[in-house]
């Protein structure tokens, strides 16, 4: 069965042609414009699809990487105050080392020991009330403004509640450190592994200023001094934790850029190749459809 092309058949196939040439040409132009492939949805659902799962990808790697540089900034405020400490508590043992000399010491001297002891119980408090955007590094989760009381000592921070950074999707990473295991707890008996250091300091001193022998307290310095390097043991390893986590995060962000890039961006070069190609097929069908679209008696008889 033979069909006959009549001239009004010949007309839509050559503007629908038109159209079509007039449509791809006008998506180049938009592709090479914004420098995407992708800028709607209905460019290419699945591997729209593909990108959005990316980003979202993305937008978590780049939360835990935030995550991750707040937490290290907490440990290292924390492990700096801990350092700070310890050198302290060595200072300290030199001083009762020399107060233990009973033979050499007079009062004059016992004094100026005990004056130092006391600066250096100031200084423990200060890095005991170390804060981190206004929050103590070492009360938990406390919202107090200082760790320990700096007349009484009492703690009050929240052991129980700890501070923790989600470095991945399946990883936290506890960021604050107890104050008791670092600097004691409220106890005022000197054989309990939670006597407080500063009420230490404050027996040694009270012993060099009544002449007694400050000697016994040198195994409570070691004690507390051994507790202080084993949170610093600690704080350590998770810095190191931390740190791997933040090179992980670097890393897939850098390639999760490149995936969605491969998806979304185009080839300039070729696009722009496209384009010309496009642009001349689309002159091409202009052309043939205004010889295409010739006058008729009709046009002459209206």
């Amino acid at each position: 069965m033979n069909f006959r092309t009549t001239h009004t058949v010949a007309q839509r196939s050559s503007l629908a042609n038109m159209q079509k040439n007039l449509a791809a040409m006008a998506k180049l132009q938009e592709q090479a414009s914004s420098g995407k492939r992708i800028n709607k949805i209905s460019d290419d659902p699945s591997m729209a699809a593909d990108a959005l799962s990316l980003r979202r990808e993305q937008s978590a790697s780049a939360q835990y990487a935030r995550n991750a540089q707040d937490g290290q900034a907490w440990l290292n405020l924390a492990d700096s105050a801990i350092m700070s400490t310890s050198t302290l508590l060595r200072r300290a043992r030199d001083l009762v080392t020399q107060g233990a000399n009973t033979g050499t010491q007079n009062g004059e001297t016992r004094e100026a020991l005990a004056v130092e002891l006391d600066g250096i119980k100031s200084a423990l408090l200060d890095q005991a009330n170390t804060k981190y955007l206004g929050r103590s590094v070492f009360a938990g989760t406390s919202g107090e403004s200082h760790a320990f009381d700096k007349e009484t000592y009492a703690f009050s921070g929240v052991e129980q509640a700890v501070v923790e950074r989600r470095i991945s999707d399946s990883t936290t990473v506890r960021v604050d450190v107890a104050g008791t295991e670092v600097f004691g707890g409220d106890s005022t008996d000197p054989s309990s592994p939670d006597y407080s250091v500063f009420k230490l300091i404050d027996d040694i001193t009270a012993t060099l200023r009544s002449g007694g022998d400050p000697a016994p307290a040198l195994n409570q310095i070691d004690t507390r001094l051994a507790k202080v390097l084993n949170a610093g043991a600690t704080v350590g390893a998770r810095t190191n934790q931390i740190e791997s986590a933040a090179e992980r995060a670097s890393f897939r962000a850098s390639s999760l850029r490149s995936d969605i890039s491969g998806i979304e961006d185009i080839d300039l070069a070729q696009t722009v190749i496209d384009l010309k190609i496009q642009e001349v097929a689309y002159t091409a069908s202009l052309n043939v459809t205004s010889k295409v679209l010739q006058p008729t008696l009709l046009d002459y008889l209206r």
